[in-house]
């Protein structure tokens, strides 16, 4: 009797990890679909439709922003949700600041086609970085990305040469993630996109800049402080006090935290001799 309920636990373990693994893109990604016919329109603000075709059977859909003589251009990597019709707004935040911005639909999501992996889309995001690089010098290129894009950011911008790496709200793994809401599950072996932005990112050559709320429930605060402290030589930490996940675009602090990251190049060496850096004390507590 024992013996038989065993098997029946393990064999229904067995089916939810099967099934977890072949379903997890229902749970992951929450794309929305556009007609190949919709057009992007926003107020006050000048925006181009481009087309990545890649084979028969792939297009990679994005938008350009553009401004007057601009500074440089954001490659904008989005979250996993709806489309860059919706995430199109968040484009004003950079242009004010003098920054074209390029964001585009992963595969599946909005007028973007194609099967989609990790690899694929790691692939294409290559593609698009090497679009901007033939017509931006690479130290004109900031790289965005927010909450899974932030993954991708990391991957990107550990493989080329841009003026900074900026993550918003971002994961130390997927994996790390997954195990917050199914610990009793293997995900390092079912996640078929693991994301591994810490390892990523110690190939990352650039400053890298990260904003994250401190009362993010979706991708706790924490998972920036341990990225920050892999390279806490190149990395500058901004917490936005009371932030959430989706909700620091609506902090004053985050939009002055954004305007101070994009226009510092990098964190500058500080002299030792002029600060207390090499303050000690001895062992009796005397200067």
């Amino acid at each position: 009797m024992i013996t038989t309920i065993i098997l029946v636990i393990v064999s229904i373990y067995v089916i939810v990890n099967v099934a977890a693994y072949f379903l997890q893109e229902k749970f992951l990604f929450k794309p929305e679909k556009l007609p190949a016919d919709f057009q992007f329109k926003y107020e006050e603000q000048n925006v181009q439709e481009h087309n990545l075709y890649i084979g028969d059977d792939v297009r990679i859909n994005g938008v350009h922003f553009s401004v007057p003589k601009p500074k440089g251009i954001v490659l904008y990597l989005k979250g996993n949700s709806r489309s860059i019709k919706g995430w199109g707004k968040f484009a004003v935040d950079f242009n004010r600041m003098g920054f074209d911005v390029a964001m585009m639909d992963y595969r599946g999501f909005g007028k973007s086609t194609g099967k989609r992996s990790e690899k694929e889309i790691k692939s294409d995001l290559q593609r698009i970085y090497d679009i901007l690089k033939s017509r931006v010098n690479e130290d004109h290129i900031i790289i965005y990305g927010r909450s899974m894009g932030s993954g991708f950011a990391a991957k990107l911008a550990s493989n080329n040469n841009p003026r900074m790496l900026v993550l918003e709200s971002p994961y130390y793994s997927m994996k790390k993630v997954a195990k917050r809401y199914i610990p009793f599950m293997p995900a390092s072996l079912i996640l078929r996109f693991p994301l591994t932005t810490y390892k990523w990112i110690k190939y990352v050559k650039c400053p890298i800049k990260i904003i994250h709320g401190t009362r993010d429930r979706l991708i706790p605060f924490k998972s920036s402080l341990a990225l920050a402290n892999i390279k806490p030589e190149m990395t500058r930490l901004y917490s936005v006090i009371g932030g959430g996940h989706n909700n620091l675009h609506t902090f004053e602090e985050y939009h002055r935290m954004l305007e101070e990251a994009l226009n510092s190049a990098e964190l500058k060496p500080i002299d030792p001799n002029r600060t207390s850096l090499n303050f000690t004390r001895n062992k009796k507590g005397k200067r």
